[in-house]
């Protein structure tokens, strides 16, 4: 069976088409907002839950002052030099 075309079948399918692609393009721009809004809150729980230990050990920790200098850990004062290395000679440029 052969089938033959027609300006109406074609200009049918156009119309179909520019239709669908209109429609998809009005109902996007409605929902847009809404997906993007369920994504965004939805990737901030799962950060929350994934961030969430470290958030609380940092409200634990008592507020400072803006420009405060703290100190957490103390460096070890046992350093011992190392006299076998070597002699020590400033480097001088020669132009």
């Amino acid at each position: 069976m052969f089938y033959e075309a027609s300006v109406m079948g074609l200009l049918r399918t156009i119309l179909i088409i520019l239709l669908i692609y209109f429609g998809f393009k009005i109902l996007a721009r409605l929902f847009a907002p809404i997906l993007l809004r369920f994504v965004s809150k939805k990737a901030e729980e799962k950060f929350g839950q994934q961030f969430g230990g470290y958030q609380s050990q940092q409200k634990a920790e008592p507020k400072r002052k803006e420009g405060e200098t703290v100190i957490d850990k103390m460096p070890e004062q046992n350093k011992k030099s190392n006299d076998g290395v070597g002699e020590y000679i400033d480097y001088e440029e020669i132009e």
